[in-house]
């Protein structure tokens, strides 16, 4: 019925872009952070596009995306503190003039969601799995809380909990590890649901049992390539019988 192997038992999703539309936030929010601070040391500067985004920051913790992003483009700041507020030319301020717009869009926006992917995750409960959110947002908890669903998780890993247990971000597999560990199971009974290219080889280096690529930009071949058993563009598509 869920369009998975038998042997599953638990089910890990990514959070924005999987469940919620907040991915199309966080793009923007990096977009606008990483433009003016490009700009602010060269007027002619090429912009932060789809495909940094995508290659270099998707799924990732805050920092490593500023780290990955600048290495990009061979800017090296110093690491700065978590302190560092949003105009300090450090990673970790820049890293927090993002989550500074991020925080703004969601207070005044709030949180859709993927109906989809929402009826899914009603399927997945109604059929007896475990659930686990696996995010590199420290944000998780207010977006998941806002979206309406936290009755249908059992346990969540985010930002907060990667940062306070000293877990590698995506594309290492220690989040979805211990996403596993949280809900009782091996990894081989787990399937890792994901649309970021770094999330779905994250999954794949945890030898999960199943990894489902989300498709929402248009990178079907490259979630393949990082190892994605299966790609869909809404999760409700693995229904037998999508309502």
């Amino acid at each position: 019925m869920l369009g998975l192997p038998d042997s599953i038992r638990a089910c890990l999703f990514d959070l924005d872009g999987v469940l919620t539309r907040t991915a199309t936030v966080h793009q923007a929010a990096w977009k606008r952070t990483f433009d003016e601070f490009l700009r602010a040391r060269d007027p002619q500067a090429r912009e932060f596009s789809a495909e940094d985004y995508n290659r270099f920051v998707d799924g990732k913790p805050r920092a490593d995306g500023v780290r990955d992003f600048l290495a990009s483009r061979e800017i090296d700041l110093p690491e700065g503190s978590a302190d560092d507020g949003p105009d300090a030319q450090t990673v970790q301020g820049v890293a927090t003039r993002k989550n500074d717009l991020v925080q703004t869009e969601l207070d005044e926006h709030g949180v859709e969601v993927y109906d989809g992917s929402i009826r899914y995750l009603h399927a997945v409960r109604e059929a007896g799995l475990a659930v686990a959110v696996v995010t590199a947002s420290a944000n998780g908890e207010k977006v998941i809380a806002a979206a309406g669903f936290a009755d249908l998780v059992d346990a969540r890993i985010d930002g907060v909990v990667t940062a306070r247990e000293g877990y590698r971000g995506k594309p290492a597999p220690d989040t979805f590890l211990a996403g596993a560990r949280a809900l009782g199971v091996e990894p081989s009974a787990a399937v890792v649901f994901e649309d970021a290219q770094s999330g779905v080889a994250a999954g794949r280096a945890g030898e999960f049992g199943f990894v489902v690529g989300v498709d929402r930009v248009g990178q079907a071949d490259a979630l393949r390539e990082h190892g994605a058993d299966v790609v869909v563009q809404d999760l409700d598509e693995l229904l037998e019988d999508p309502k």
